[in-house]
């Protein structure tokens, strides 16, 4: 590769696969266990999918009560962690735009906010172990939520540059941990962010599908954003 960008950090809900049956039935399901009897819809509840879930718990629940907020996720994950982290599918083109993308020599890691122990299952589930050199993501108590702590996390871990690395993912949490870090992002709108939402946060570069990942990473590359 001509550019020094040599490592592509992924996002993995909204990114990788779509998540929106699991994480939305565990969200009602803990509701539910809470005693709320008036529970929101899909489309109520889609901006959850990407920010760290004590943040959606925050904002859902009107509280800061760390206890009231730690009950709800543990309702949560009941049923997520049987079930819920299954119900889930990969993108379409996504396993293509990874052999592409890897047989160009780039390296991949995942960087999500979401636990690293449940990160790992979903991504074995769906194959895409060996695409990927390591995973990084949060733990159960909420160690490295913040992604911009994770992802300076992942940057000291793995001894890297930021400026050879390039950030990809759906949401604004991922673009702001990107340059936080000095690290170029790539947007990408099939997941739960708009265009607005991504230009605003910064990305460097947009991408519309799967299919154009490689083509977008490497005009990206090249442009050095």
């Amino acid at each position: 590769m001509d550019s020094n960008i040599d490592t592509l950090l992924f996002d993995l809900d909204g990114t990788l696969t779509d998540p929106r049956e699991g994480i939305l039935r565990c969200i009602r399901h803990a509701l539910s266990r809470l005693g709320r009897t008036s529970l929101p819809s899909d489309e109520e509840l889609a901006w959850c999918i990407g920010p760290p879930l004590r943040e959606s718990y925050r904002k859902i629940l009107g509280t800061d009560n760390p206890g009231l907020i730690e009950t709800a996720i543990g309702y949560y994950r009941e049923r997520y962690q049987g079930p819920g982290k299954f119900e889930n599918r990969l993108y379409d083109g996504i396993p293509e735009a990874l052999a592409e993308l890897k047989a160009k020599g780039f390296r991949m890691m995942v960087c999500t906010a979401k636990p690293q122990v449940y990160a790992t299952d979903i991504v074995a589930h769906f194959g895409l172990m060996p695409d990927f050199e390591r995973l990084y993501g949060t733990d159960l108590e909420g160690l490295l939520d913040h992604k911009p702590d994770l992802l300076a996390h992942l940057l000291r871990c793995e001894g890297l540059s930021a400026d050879r690395c390039l950030m990809i993912g759906d949401r604004r949490h991922d673009v702001s941990a990107a340059k936080q870090n000095g690290v170029r992002s790539l947007g990408v709108l099939w997941g739960y962010g708009s265009p607005e939402e991504l230009i605003e946060a910064g990305a460097d570069a947009l991408c519309n599908t799967p299919k154009c990942l490689c083509k977008c990473v490497t005009e990206a590359v090249r442009k050095r954003c």
